[in-house]
Parts: C-alpha cells; structure tokens; sequence
C-alpha cells in the first residue's frame, strides 16, 4: 500500500539509482542522443530529494507534485517535460484514489496524450505500459521490467531525438525506457507498497 512514507522512500530510493547509472545512461546517450540523460536526471533527482526535505510534504499527492515539479525545474528537454507529466498527474490522479495502480495508469493516459505515443513507439512507455499491466496482476518483478527495456532495443525510433538517427538507433534501449526502469526496480525495493 501506497504510503507518504514510502513514497518519499521511493523516491529517494530512484534518486540513488539514477545516481548509480547516470555514466552509463549518460553513455548511451552520447551514442543516441545529445549525451545529457543521466546528468540530467541526476540533477533533477538531487533536487527531488532536496526539495521533499526542505517542503516536508504530508500526504502522497504533495509528494508526487513536489517531485514533479522538482524535474520539471531541473531537468532540461523532453525528459523533463515527461517526466514532470508522469508524476504530477499521479498526483491529481491520487486526490481520486490512493491506489497506485490507478496513479500509474492515470499518468500513461496523460504521457500517451501528450506525446502521441503508444506501446512500441520506443519510448518511456514503453516500460510504464507494460509495468502498469503487470501491477494490476499483482505479478510485477524485474524481469517483467528489464525485457520491457530489452525490447525497446530492436525498435527504430520514430519519437524525440533518437528518431533523428534513424536505424541507428536500433540496438540501444530507448533511454526513457531505461531510466524508467530504475523507477521501476526502485519501487519494487521499497517495502510496502507492493
């Protein structure tokens, strides 16, 4: 069950795991992109955390604004922008119900609307529809989450920077998709909530 406690856990628990992976995904993006991604995140991540010490929010929905509006301030681009959309609709999305299903779906509706995205787009979607499905059958575990990323591998991208490369993109995992999966495994790892 979805708690302010373990949200805020959660989240920082994503925040270190962003931190463990920013070379790597920072890498990846050299390659696919502009080469920012893990900083980016990083950043926006330090500042999560920062700003859910200093606000000492009291309930799941300020949590979930708090962060989104933390990336939004600090991670530049895309990314941001999605992200930002992500969490602050499970934010108006938890004011309706607490269940974190609910959230998680109530933000891939908004993320789909917003970035005209679907499944197989090669995108952050493309770990948040899967993950949410697995959520509502009580059956989410790392590899539902890893051969979700995998999968993005062998697509071409057709959305945000990567699709200026083309079939070269093809290969390397979407990097929306791969840091969302840190999300993903970070919430896992937190107790509680599942």
């Amino acid at each position: 069950m979805l708690t302010t406690d373990n949200s805020k856990a959660w989240m920082k628990n994503f925040a270190n795991k962003i931190d463990e992976q920013k070379d790597e995904l920072s890498r990846i993006d050299s390659i696919v992109g502009d080469g920012d991604h893990g900083n980016n995140m990083s950043r926006g991540m330090h500042e999560v955390i920062e700003q859910l010490e200093i606000q000492d929010p009291q309930n799941i929905t300020e949590v979930f604004k708090v962060t989104a509006m933390s990336i939004m301030n600090k991670v530049g681009g895309a990314s941001g922008a999605l992200y930002g959309t992500a969490f602050l609709e499970m934010a108006r999305a938890s004011r309706e119900s607490e269940e974190l299903v609910h959230m998680l779906q109530s933000s891939v509706d908004k993320l789909q609307k917003r970035g005209k995205a679907k499944l197989g787009d090669k995108t952050m979607l493309d770990t948040w529809i899967p993950v949410t499905e697995a959520i509502k059958e009580d059956n989410l575990d790392l590899d539902t989450i890893h051969l979700a990323v995998d999968r993005t591998k062998e697509i071409r991208a057709s959305k945000g920077r990567s699709s200026y490369i083309g079939d070269r993109s093809i290969g390397y995992p979407d990097l929306g998709a791969l840091s969302s999966s840190y999300l993903f495994e970070s919430l896992l790892e937190t107790n509680g909530i599942l």
